[in-house]
C-alpha cells in the first residue's frame, strides 16, 4: 500500500519543513507495517512536497497515522487536505 501526504511549502518554510517532514518519516519507520519512506519535491513546483511510505497493508498505515499525530500536528496546515491511502491494482 501507498500513502502519499503532499503539503504546499511557501519557500521560505523550506528548512523547518524538511527537518518536521524527516522527523514524521522517523516516526512512521518505527511502526509496525512499515516498508519504507522519503521526502520528496516537485520538479514544476518547487513549492509542492509529498511524504511518500509504503506499507505492508492499510491498517498498519492507519494505526502508524496515530502513533506520528503528535510529529505531524506542526505541519498539518501546510497539508493538502486529499485522501493518501492508495492500493497496488494488478493488470486485468
Amino acid at each position: 500500500m501507498l500513502a502519499l501526504i503532499r503539503y504546499s511549502v511557501p519557500s521560505g518554510q523550506t528548512e523547518e519543513f524538511l527537518t518536521q517532514a524527516h522527523d514524521i518519516v522517523d516516526t512512521l519507520a518505527g511502526q509496525p507495517g512499515y516498508v519504507r519512506g522519503r521526502v520528496s519535491r516537485s520538479v514544476d513546483e518547487p513549492e509542492l512536497w509529498a511524504l511518500v511510505s509504503e506499507w505492508e497493508g492499510a491498517g498498519f498505515y492507519r494505526r502508524a497515522l496515530g502513533a506520528a499525530r503528535m510529529s505531524m500536528y506542526p505541519l498539518m496546515t501546510l497539508m493538502i487536505n486529499e485522501p493518501s491511502a492508495f492500493e497496488d491494482v494488478d493488470r486485468p
